[in-house]
């Protein structure tokens, strides 16, 4: 969601403020701004839109000082507008928000009532006016901003200024992240570490409920009842300061790309070749464990849908896959013999994390399957599955999605073993198949040219339905919401069983179908609904390897996947999916990193 820097430096702040607020960009966002200290008083500047309008507004007003927050915002109350983009100001304070303040609408009416006045439509403001009022009782800024949050309900991460005092920012959170970061004579806030990657690799998370205060030389931590805490200082991988495109156009082009090496920096932290084994993290274990119980949002449920396949097939462990936010409202049975699992990319997604600490509530084992190793998901379960992507900055997942995989049906090859399904000889070859993987997606990259074609007519179409079967069923869901997310063409995905349930219904010559078809044991039944929608006039576009070219349809498309094992088919056809999507969208000219409407972590339900 929304992205917040803050900077208590010796140079003019502004234009170290707009590179981070760049690096927030993968958040998504509709509207930026700073705000610095300027002889003591608070000056700021903001501008809907992206930061190119922020930086034309910059370059007719500079703005100086070297204490400042800057912010992202990604609308919630109010439209992305001048007077709705944060920081916001009351009196001596500006404050930049990430969150809902649920409570916002009685403690606003309050403040109305006493004479204060607003000026924008959003929720934060009641926060800027909260520890004004607090200030203007005599209050210090710690004890007034301890009392705003006394008040105040909800998902937020804070970043404050105040007018008049020592060079000062004030920080909190309770659900978004916020990381506190070390320089020499400097500090910082932000978001994440990629918030604050440019300016330092030392690092503190901030835990749930969290408050801070940062200066020239020191962060002053306090948890939430008031007591100074400290925090652990991490030193990050100098990546998180440096992500940038290289020679692609956009960052999805580069993660897309990025995946070979993705898939292999993840395997290894699961699979040992010499051995032909499969090895777990340390402290996971499947011992007691009779089922799992998937919990995620977006692309990583698709995964974890995925993963439903392989570990009931090759494992015998029965899966259940709910999506995140409608888990935990249903009030679902469970049982002490279950396995948790939250995936997310992220490890901050606001409605896996409720479910995960819904779970832990009721007694289940948790883990979490994250790309983000110090997110609060990764802190907040019993145990943390890693994924290595690398920092994944594209709106619409790809390598993140891949690797999950990866992870996942690694795990499906060591429960399998430790349920007695397969016999060392299976799991040395199941280990040796996903071991091929990271150089088959290589090769899938390969079929872009084809795909760049076939991409220019699918450009101009209405709708599209992708189908598949088994395995590649998940795969048609992503590949469906790849294209909705980026491209804005309406298109869903479909069992191919259930085409003749009444999908078929939608049919025609202007409606293309994509079907996922590696040769597989259901590849003769693919085959006969692929007939089922030739035989009524629609495009399709078929998406198989070489035996199965030879049973396409007259007029159809084929982009060519190599042939693999069905063990690793949603790994190795994820990549003409991703890139049908990826080209369709530069066709047509939309936002491919920021999608409209999208952000790339939601951390708010």
């Amino acid at each position: 969601m929304c992205g917040i820097i803050g900077i208590v430096g010796t140079s003019t702040a502004a234009p170290r403020l707009i590179d981070s607020l760049k690096r927030l960009e993968y958040r998504g966002y509709d509207s930026a701004g700073l705000a610095c200290i300027v002889d003591g008083a608070i000056e700021r500047r903001r501008a809907p839109g992206k930061l190119l309008n922020l930086e034309a507004v910059l370059k007719d007003e500079p703005l100086p000082g070297t204490v400042g927050i800057g912010h992202t915002r990604w609308a919630t109350h109010g439209a992305p507008t001048t007077a709705n983009a944060h920081p916001h100001i009351a009196g001596r304070v500006a404050v930049a928000h990430n969150g809902i303040i649920e409570n916002f609408a009685p403690l606003k009416a309050e403040l109305i009532a006493e004479g204060r006045v607003f000026l924008s439509e959003t929720d934060t403001e009641v926060v800027a006016h909260l520890i004004d009022r607090e200030l203007s009782k005599g209050s210090e800024p710690l004890v007034a901003f301890k009392a705003m949050l006394d008040r105040i309900e909800g998902a937020y991460a804070l970043a404050v200024l105040i007018s008049g005092e020592q060079p000062l920012i004030l920080g909190a959170r309770f659900g978004p992240p916020l990381v506190v970061g070390y320089g020499e004579g400097k500090m910082f806030i932000g978001s994440d570490a990629i918030a604050v990657g440019p300016f330092t690799t030392r690092i503190s998370y901030l835990e749930e409920g969290d408050y801070v205060a940062i200066d020239h030389d020191s962060a002053r931590i306090f948890d939430a009842s008031g007591r100074s805490v400290k925090r652990k200082v991490h030193q990050v991988a100098a990546s998180a300061a440096m992500v940038e495109k290289g020679n692609y156009r956009h960052f999805m082009a580069k993660e897309i790309h990025d995946q070979p090496d993705a898939c292999q920096h993840t395997l290894s932290a699961y699979l040992d070749p010499v051995a032909g084994r499969a090895k777990l993290p340390p402290g996971f274990s499947f011992e007691g464990v009779e089922r799992i119980q998937i919990v995620a949002c977006g692309t990583a449920y698709l995964a974890g849908l995925t993963a439903k396949y392989l570990f009931e097939q090759v494992a015998d462990l029965p899966v259940d896959v709910e999506i995140a936010s409608e888990f935990r409202y249903r009030d679902p049975a469970v049982s002490k013999s279950t396995l948790a699992l939250a995936i997310s990319q992220s490890g901050e997604t606001a409605d896996t994390l409720a479910a995960l600490k819904w779970c832990k509530t009721k007694g289940l084992k948790t883990a979490a399957l994250v790309n983000a190793h110090q997110s609060t998901m990764a802190r907040e379960a019993d145990m943390m599955l890693p994924t290595n992507a690398g920092p994944e900055i594209g709106v619409a997942s790809t390598k993140a999605f891949t690797a999950q995989v990866c992870a996942l049906s690694a795990l499906v090859i060591a429960a399998a073993r430790h349920r007695g399904t397969i016999d060392a000889a299976e799991e040395a070859r199941l280990v040796g198949v996903l071991m091929e993987a990271p150089r088959l997606i290589g090769e899938a990259l390969a079929v872009e040219d084809k795909v760049k074609e076939i991409a220019y007519g699918l450009s101009k179409v209405r709708d599209v339905l992708y189908l598949g079967r088994g395995l590649t069923y998940a795969l048609a869901l992503e590949g469906a919401l790849k294209l909705k997310e980026i491209s804005y063409i309406h298109a869903e995905g479909y069992a191919a069983g259930e085409l003749k349930h009444g999908p078929i219904a939608l049919i025609d010559e202007a409606t293309p179908v994509v079907v996922i078809a590696p040769t597989d044991a259901l590849f003769e039944k693919t085959q006969s609904n692929m007939q089922e929608v030739a035989a009524r006039g629609a495009p399709i576009i078929l998406i198989t390897d070489a035996a199965g070219m030879h049973h396409a349809p007259k007029l159809a498309d084929v982009i060519l996947a190599p042939a693999c094992d069905p063990f690793i088919a949603p790994l190795v056809y994820a990549p003409a999916m991703q890139l049908l999507a990826y080209h369709v969208a530069v066709h047509k000219g939309t936002d491919v990193d920021q999608p409209r409407n999208l952000a790339k972590s939601v951390t708010v339900e």
